[in-house]
């Protein structure tokens, strides 16, 4: 298949899942240039684009990296919109023609010539490329195993010609610049392969005793022996750059090592193929510590033995991510991303803590909120972990240590003021779906020595949300509350946040009713009062006649509001106020309208309109960033996640729904141009100023690390389809869009089966559910019997 003129081709040529749905496959190097997929494990991950850059980072124990780009970087977190450029760190392979002398290179970059037919295939266990040029095919495939610290990369060639020929294949693997204090490469006959090494920066002395156990080498092992290589990076690029170098033109690579010059790992094979044949090479990429731990990873992976024992176990551990939801509906788009690609995104983020030694509390709690539905212990054990770190006002920290010798970083070290309000959302799904009311009553010894239950350290969570409120009586604010860069609203100690107190008033509600089940009735009472105070202070102080404002300044000045020329309308404060019951009906339908009117776009509503265009020192650093890019602006999905939980709390469906669908590139080719991402995550974000800034809205973020991966599957389990658990009991209450005519759900709870089959018809004036044929007075399943498979009817209105 030709690379034509993608904009004009059909979705399912260019872009469409296998027909199993286990992978999506891209045939154009071109159409969505920064599409990719990820892979990880336990100690690193890799985001990998159709093109054949990388980025990849592990564990030790803080994250790393073992490729680099080509000048001294600062280290960093996973960034959004990461740039691609000629150096950028890649897994790469020349092929030439010996014949004719011509080069290209595989899966594009950096040749970037036109190969007669591209494959770009993200699986879930693994990513694959299948790449012509001129009748010889090049497949290549990148999988990582369950522990270890390594890529493994098989490269297969294959002649399609009818005629031998003579090629050259090289397996270039950049690695850049390790360090300013030492760094050098060269071939390893007894290790087998190139091994560039390197010394961390480091100018105290204590930071010695840290470094020295560092994995600063990075490899490049071979199963077969290269007929040459090349470990410096100018030696192998020339004068004739990347896109020609002049080391591939030449018979021969020149044998060079690096001495404090830029390393690379490049390997040649010389092959003839003769007609239909193929070869197969096998390699190693990854940081080590030293040459004996080389060696063992050579000794553990590298066969076609090693290889296979490695997918096979990560394909057990990735059975774990299979979810509890699978369905089949009018939306094949929606089925796939919710049968494949969703649950392993939730479990990534559950399983390695969105691989960081100091998660954020907020950021711990939401992703294992998303754990109770896969792997529920996991979910109990984080939260006994993050409470045994609360502070003794009943205080979370801004991050939860995760190591022994691990300490708060970044945003981390900035006081923000929300982390206790995600304790009883985490509690609140986690007791739904397990029915665990002995967790409640677990002792959890803190940092001070002193034990308390569970649910002691919630009201004390909660005591201390009431307490953290200014004389209006609304929430502070400090240096930012949810949206990390809403930094300057209360620096002073005065500002306050209109989203905090809904979402503050919200969580007493949900402890309140976790209460009630339980039969703490005194601190249910509480809790309830405590919500009523602080929305009648937020109807009071906050409502600006047709929505809620974001917040109220050091210097008492209201923001988020309709006399602002930016920054006029917040999403968060309208969603929880939904959530917390804050707006009365009136108020309710005249902040959805708002909503309507001025946050929603074709790719969903953006996190505040219109965005910001300069710095506002009284609201902080999320202003300067770009129009439509992040929480300036964007369609953040996790506040638009927020916006869908409260509309299905409030039962609008189809409203619901647009918000839903928004959040999944797709279905016709413009809107997967527009955003340039394949369906298999959900990005944090899509750029927004839709209406600014036209050329650029909708542009995915690309970045997979994101809590609107745990709340997207409560709500297409909960709302979506309405299975969802009440005390002992399944509750029954789907709320399909209008225009579907019907659905099919397999929901595993509380180790039964249910097989459910919604259908809407015409003479139907009310839902109706019936389990193994006998109608059900009220729609909720009870009794439940582990090892079960039930057979479910819900009839709804409509036809």
């Amino acid at each position: 298949m030709s690379v034509g003129n993608d904009a004009t081709r059909e979705v399912t040529d260019v872009l469409a899942p296998s027909a199993d749905g286990e992978r999506y496959e891209l045939h154009s190097p071109t159409a969505l240039p920064n599409a990719g997929g990820f892979l990880w494990n336990r100690r690193m991950m890799i985001q990998a684009t159709c093109r054949g850059y990388a980025t990849a980072q592990f564990m030790q124990p803080e994250p790393a990296k073992y490729a680099h780009a080509p000048n001294l970087e600062a280290r960093t977190f996973m960034q959004p919109e990461q740039p691609y450029y000629a150096h950028h760190p890649g897994r790469l392979f020349y092929l030439k023609d010996e014949d004719s002398g011509a080069v290209y290179s595989v899966p594009y970059e950096p040749v970037r010539a036109t190969p007669q037919a591209f494959r770009f295939s993200v699986g879930k266990r693994d990513i694959a490329w299948c790449v012509r040029y001129a009748e010889i095919e090049v497949e290549v495939r990148l999988q990582l195993p369950v522990e270890d610290t390594v890529e493994l990369w098989q490269c297969q060639v294959r002649n399609l010609d009818g005629r031998a020929r003579r090629i050259a294949l090289y397996a270039y693997f950049p690695v850049g610049y390790m360090s300013w204090m030492h760094q050098s490469g060269e071939y390893r006959a007894d290790l087998g392969g190139i091994v560039c090494r390197s010394v961390t920066p480091y100018q105290k002395v204590e930071d010695y005793f840290r470094n020295r156990d560092f994995k600063d080498c990075t490899f490049l092992l071979h199963e077969q022996a290269p007929d040459a290589w090349d470990a410096r990076q100018s030696a192998f690029e020339g004068e004739g750059g990347l896109h020609a170098p002049s080391a591939v033109l030449q018979s021969r690579l020149g044998g060079n090592d690096a001495r404090y010059e830029t390393p690379t790992a490049a390997l040649q094979y010389c092959l003839t193929l003769q007609p239909q044949q193929e070869h197969t090479l096998r390699f190693l990429f990854g940081p080590a510590r030293d040459d004996a731990e080389i060696a063992a990873l050579r000794q553990r992976y590298l066969s076609a033995a090693g290889f296979a024992e490695a997918a096979a176990a990560y394909g057990d551990y990735l059975a774990e991510a299979a979810g509890c939801l699978h369905i089949a509906t009018p939306d094949p788009c929606l089925d796939n991303l919710v049968n494949h690609w969703l649950p392993r995104q939730v479990f990534y983020h559950g399983d390695v803590n969105r691989l960081t030694t100091d998660p954020q509390t907020r950021n711990f709690l939401q992703d294992h909120m998303g754990m109770s539905f896969l792997r529920p212990q996991t979910a109990r054990t984080a939260l006994l972990h993050a409470l045994s770190q609360q502070e003794a006002s009943g205080a979370m920290p801004d991050g939860i240590l995760l190591i022994e010798g691990a300490e708060l970083k970044y945003i981390n070290q900035v006081p923000h003021t929300d982390h206790c309000v995600w304790l009883p959302v985490f509690l609140s799904a986690y007791l739904d779906e397990t029915g665990d009311a002995a967790l409640l009553d677990e002792v959890v010894v803190g940092t001070d020595g002193h034990g308390a239950s569970v649910a002691e350290r919630l009201d004390a969570a909660m005591r201390w949300l009431l307490g953290a409120r200014d004389a209006r009586g609304l929430s502070y604010i400090a240096q930012g509350d949810w949206c990390d860069p809403m930094n300057m609203v209360g620096y002073r100690g005065r500002g306050v946040s209109g989203w905090l107190s809904v979402a503050t008033a919200y969580a007493l509600q949900l402890w309140a009713t976790l209460c009630e089940r339980h039969g703490r009735h005194a601190q249910a009472v509480a809790c309830r009062a405590g919500a009523a105070e602080v929305n009648a202070a937020v109807n009071r102080e906050l409502w600006d006649g047709d929505w809620y404002a974001r917040g109220i300044t050091d210097d008492g000045v209201r923001f988020g509001i309709k006399d602002d020329a930016e920054g006029r309308i917040y999403l968060n404060p309208q969603s929880w106020a939904l959530l917390a019951g804050t707006a009365d009906a009136d108020r309710r339908a005249r902040l959805l309208q708002a909503v309507d009117a001025q946050l929603d776009t074709p790719y969903g509503p953006t996190m505040l309109a219109p965005p910001y265009t300069a710095m506002r020192e009284d609201v902080g650093r999320l202003t300067q960033k770009h129009p439509g890019s992040a929480e300036n602006g964007s369609v953040y999905n996790h506040a638009a996640a927020f916006y869908l939980h409260a509309l299905y709390a409030i039962g609008d469906a189809d409203r619901a729904w647009r918000v839903l669908r928004a959040m999944i590139p797709g279905p016709d080719m413009a809107d997967y141009l527009q955003r340039g991402q394949l369906p298999v995550f959900v990005p944090n974000y899509y750029r927004g100023a839709w209406r600014e800034l036209p050329r650029t809205a909708g542009r995915s973020s690309q970045l997979f690390n994101t809590g609107t991966a745990a709340w997207l599957y409560r709500c297409l389990i909960e709302g979506l389809f309405g299975l969802k658990g009440e005390g002992e009991a399944l509750c029954v209450r789907p709320q399909l869009p209008s225009h579907w005519k019907q659905a099919t759900v397999q929901r595993r709870f509380r180790g039964a089966v249910f097989e459910v089959r919604m259908q809407r018809d015409a003479d139907c004036v009310a839902q109706q559910v019936s389990v193994d044929g006998q109608v059900l007075d009220v729609a909720r399943i009870e009794g439940i019997e582990r090892g079960r498979r039930y057979r479910v009817e819900v009839m709804l209105p409509g036809g």
